[in-house]
């Protein structure tokens, strides 16, 4: 495995981040977790002359100092079991406004057994024309479209007011201030201009659990949609019932926010991980329960009281854009 995570890295830096050894390297890791430590062996093994630091055996002061060295064009790894907290500094915000990369894999504890970290470690491979290629061609089409249609089998989610302009996840930082993020990547996002112009049923096979964890039901569950919010559920799982709860008692109803296409190979509706942002890069459609949004803005959302943004994830057959068919058979047709 940590040969995969390796061969992925190099072309990771040499590909994506753009990387050379004339530019510093700092990696930030942690030991909490046997997933976070193979992955800073193959860090190793690709920057050589970075400086490594462990994360629980130096002083906060020692981390901020490191960080604190690098210069724009300089790349900053974070290798995380869970989150890295620095009392109020928020790290790889800093790090971008100071012009540095980063790569950040947060949240490795949450991925468990061998199969996990195999999942992980394969998808953290970067195949530039593949994600390039059809990640813009599907931004493209999100960005022009006036209908989509995400089919279920027997149940059909229709989209019937054109899309918010597309955001994409593909390594591609050519026309982007900040270079990195969170990784592995794969995603073009976007919602409903109007969202009560969403209508119809779907199952979905997935969700994020009130734990943050992807939760795997035993029977897809039905989600009846209504002008945009979740009006009828059928086939449900208790913890889903109880994620449906919170949302309505913090926000009165719920909102069907976010339609994403995840572009990454490696994840499937077989091939789970348990961190939900890590999994919403699966091979396929998810979607969003919930008012919260932090990119697109609504006007009858106000920020303070918009608390939820929970991920599910759609047993799709098809996809349509328009009268295009862009996903069918698990795959991207574009």
């Amino acid at each position: 495995m940590i040969s995969i995570a390796e061969k992925n890295i190099r072309d990771i830096l040499s590909t994506a981040i753009q990387y050379s050894e004339a530019q510093k390297a700092v990696v930030v890791f942690d030991e909490r977790c046997a997933l976070a430590i193979s992955l800073t062996e193959a860090y190793r093994r690709c920057l050589p002359k970075a400086k490594i630091i462990c994360f629980e055996k130096v002083a906060s002061e020692a981390v901020l100092a490191a960080l604190a060295s690098l210069a724009p064009s300089d790349l900053a790894v974070l290798i995380q079991s869970t989150n890295f907290r620095l009392d109020a500094f928020r790290i790889r915000v800093e790090l971008f406004n100071r012009g540095i990369k980063v790569i950040e894999h947060p949240h490795l504890s949450s991925m468990r057994g061998d199969l996990q970290t195999q999942y992980y470690m394969e998808s953290l491979a970067y195949d530039a024309s593949y994600y390039r290629g059809v990640g813009r061609a599907l931004k493209s089409r999100l960005d022009r479209a006036r209908l989509a249609a995400v089919d279920s089998g027997e149940e059909r989610l229709l989209f019937e007011s054109g899309f918010e302009p597309a955001k994409l996840n593909a390594g591609d930082y050519s026309d982007m201030k900040n270079i990195g993020g969170q990784f592995p990547i794969g995603e073009v996002f976007t919602e409903a201009k109007d969202l009560e112009s969403v209508n119809g049923s779907i199952r979905i096979f997935a969700f994020g659990d009130t734990s943050f964890q992807v939760r795997k039901p035993k029977k897809p569950i039905l989600l009846k949609v209504v002008k945009g919010r979740v009006v009828e559920v059928a086939d449900s799982d208790p913890e889903f019932d109880r994620v449906l709860e919170n949302i309505r008692a913090d926000e009165g109803e719920v909102w069907l926010r976010e339609l994403g296409f995840g572009l990454n190979r490696a994840f499937t509706e077989e091939k789970i991980v348990s961190d939900v942002g890590t999994y919403e890069r699966m091979c396929g459609v998810h979607l969003s329960l919930g008012a919260k949004h932090a990119i697109y803005k609504k006007p009858h959302f106000k920020r303070k009281e918009a608390k939820h943004h929970v991920d599910v994830f759609v047993q799709t057959k098809s996809v349509r854009l328009d009268e295009d068919l862009v996903y069918q058979n698990g795959a991207w047709q574009i």
